[in-house]
């Protein structure tokens, strides 16, 4: 009987400002060469800079709400039928979908130049929460979903 998979997250342990694990994951993600303090600074000064923009909301809210609208609800994976490989629309699983939120953001934001990081992140978070096309993350998401409706037609290959 193979082994089951087990997941880091059950030792992921909250942030130390929010206590939430959601914020501690995405710390974790934008963490480089192992300088968590720095990842923090920039997070937490991003998420300050979009509760000034959004006074009456709470900062964890608006946060949560970004990497929200970001998730994909659909993409598309190669499947090899007969010698031709279709692009094939599947639904995605929710830690997959929380992953690549994650990933899209951070990897838009440190995209954008001119600025330091934690104003890209929040400029990039408050497209996102704003479901703004102006946002890379948002047009990622957009375009994911474009591909999964342009091949349904293969859907009956599913997984």
């Amino acid at each position: 009987m193979p082994r089951k998979y087990r997941s880091f997250e059950h030792y992921l342990k909250p942030d130390p400002k929010y206590n939430d694990k959601l914020v501690a994951k995405f710390i974790n993600c934008l963490m480089w060469d192992g300088k968590k303090s720095v990842a923090q600074q920039i997070l937490y000064s991003a998420i300050d800079v979009m509760a000034k923009k959004f006074p009456k909301e709470k900062p964890l809210k608006l946060f949560k709400t970004a990497v929200e609208n970001i998730k994909p609800e659909i993409e598309v994976r190669s499947k090899r039928v007969g010698g031709a490989t279709y692009q094939v629309p599947t639904e995605v699983n929710p830690k997959r979908k929380q992953s690549l939120a994650i990933r899209w953001i951070i990897q838009a934001a440190r995209a954008r130049s001119g600025k330091p990081m934690y104003l890209c992140l929040a400029d990039e978070l408050i497209a996102a929460y704003r479901k703004d096309k102006d946002g890379a993350a948002f047009k990622k998401r957009e375009n994911v979903h474009k591909m999964a409706e342009a091949n349904k037609a293969f859907a009956h290959f599913g997984f």
